[in-house]
């Protein structure tokens, strides 16, 4: 067991009272976790506050108490910890209790609002074929090698986080690939990591119903490369205009990815069809099995990312270029003559991206049916923009129920059915059971024609007043449309 001075090591503590040789057996933020010799941390959640629970914990038996504020009373023979932030806090204790695994690994963290899950797992996928042993922390999954462990959170808290790079490197891992979201960011998940680099891939809209503002929002993304060590990398796409805001105060190398702009690692798209993409990519034309100028963005930034960590430029176009992408992504479904596309899209700018890509490759003669909604207790600012981008790229839209959570799904469509002009309302049907709506969509289409199936991508479920129950587009679709077509 550790003892309370090895893991309080490069904390900034205020006060202490009791043994602090005492050694502590697990370190938990969450007091149903606590067992004897446990050291609690309180932290102070958007839900609730872990110093509310301190008098649980000590019944469950909690010998040491990690806090912002200390209790009125102090129990005896019980060790407490005052410390300054007891989110930032935890993270570090996590990482210390865990033997700083991120100082044995290489850890790259991507964040950005569309992408991150594509390029880390692309960066994972890559890395496995190069010949190492990889970790991956992502919405989809994480991953140590090829053994599957199922993802609650797009970053896992600040304590799972160490405890699965401890696992990583246990198995031999020297590479670990994680999403940072900027809930994770600010809440201080990624505290106590050594990271080897960060990529940026994009901001737009999104999340504001937790950040307030876009500001907000952006401060958010540009904290992880304000805190990154002199010896990390900062690789950001140039061709998004905050990505020179976001290593403004960066002490690690700046290295730049782009389309458009000039750039440290510059592409150009030959090609863009329905099979894949031809990229020069640093003046080497390369055919990639994916498709769209979003993820021509996105294997720029997993290309420059590998060459940053040393790896040979032509081995890595090789592999890249045999890699098919990440679930939920993009993924085309061919049955009977009629394409579906189910992908993750949820942010207008992700919808606007997909729905473009799919029109430069679309011959004309074809129709495209996007079937989209959008989740419940999120930011309701880009309910009607994303209804707007939906019925203006497409011959049809139709609006249905997304994850409504613990919203009425009816208000929620109401909520987007507001971004639609009267002229364009001929163009909309709204169904607000989400298999009926695929359905619907499926049925409307002709050999040739184009179904989109946007919002959940991944997701295996739909949450609905908090039981999630099994959904999986992917699935619905081939089941659908092998019974419509007869195939």
């Amino acid at each position: 067991m550790n003892t309370l001075k090895d893991i309080l090591y490069k904390v900034s503590l205020t006060a202490t009272y009791g043994d602090m040789d005492r050694r502590v057996s697990d370190v938990v933020f969450d007091s149903r976790k606590v067992v004897e010799n446990t050291a609690f941390v309180a932290v102070k959640g958007t839900q609730v506050d872990g110093h509310d629970f301190i008098s649980i914990a000590l019944e469950k038996g909690a010998t040491t108490i990690i806090c912002e504020q200390l209790p009125a009373t102090l129990a005896e023979g019980i060790t407490y910890i005052q410390v300054v932030d007891s989110a930032k806090a935890l993270g570090i204790i996590a990482a210390n209790f865990y033997g700083n695994p991120s100082e044995k690994i290489k850890v790259v963290a991507v964040t950005g609002t569309n992408g991150k899950t594509t390029t880390v797992t692309l960066l994972h996928q890559l890395f496995v074929r190069l010949g190492y042993s990889t970790g991956l922390l992502s919405t989809v999954e994480n991953k140590i090698n090829e053994l599957i462990l199922p993802a609650t959170h797009t970053t896992p808290d600040a304590v799972s986080v160490q405890a699965l790079l401890r696992k990583m490197v246990n198995a031999g891992c020297t590479h670990c690939f994680m999403e940072a979201s900027s809930h994770a960011i600010v809440q201080e998940r990624i505290a106590g990591l050594k990271l080897a680099g960060a990529v940026f891939t994009n901001i737009t809209h999104d999340h504001l119903d937790y950040h307030g503002t876009f500001e907000e929002y952006i401060k958010a993304k540009k904290k992880l490369f304000d805190e990154l060590p002199k010896d990390a990398f900062a690789l950001v796409n140039g061709d998004d205009k905050r990505g020179s805001v976001m290593v403004q105060n960066c002490r690690g190398t700046l290295q730049t990815f782009g389309l458009k702009s000039s750039a440290d690692f510059k592409g150009k798209i030959l090609s863009n069809t329905i099979e894949g993409l031809e990229v020069e990519v640093n003046g080497k034309q390369i055919w990639f099995r994916m498709i769209g100028a979003f993820n021509a963005s996105n294997l720029l930034g997993v290309f420059g990312t590998a060459v940053l960590l040393e790896e040979d430029e032509d081995e890595v176009l090789r592999e890249l270029s045999a890699i098919k992408g990440a679930k939920g992504r993009f993924d085309r479904i061919y049955i009977g003559g009629i394409t579906a596309i189910v992908d993750y899209a949820h942010t207008p700018d992700a919808l606007d991206n997909v729905l473009k890509t799919i029109n430069a490759i679309r011959t004309g003669n074809e129709q495209l049916i996007t079937v989209v909604g959008c989740g419940g207790n999120r930011d309701k600012t880009k309910r009607p923009t994303m209804a707007k981008i939906a019925v203006s790229e497409s011959s049809k839209a139709i609006f249905t129920s997304d994850n409504p959570r613990f919203e009425d799904p009816i208000e929620i469509l109401k909520d987007m059915q507001a971004g639609v002009g009267p002229t364009d309302f001929r163009k909309t049907l709204t169904i607000e059971d989400r298999r009926e709506a695929i359905k619907t969509a499926l049925l409307l289409s002709q050999k040739g024609d184009i179904v989109l199936i946007a919002g959940k991508g991944h997701e295996d479920y739909q949450e609905i007043k908090g039981v999630k129950h099994h959904f999986d587009d992917a699935e619905v679709v081939t089941e659908l449309l092998t019974q419509l077509t007869g195939t």
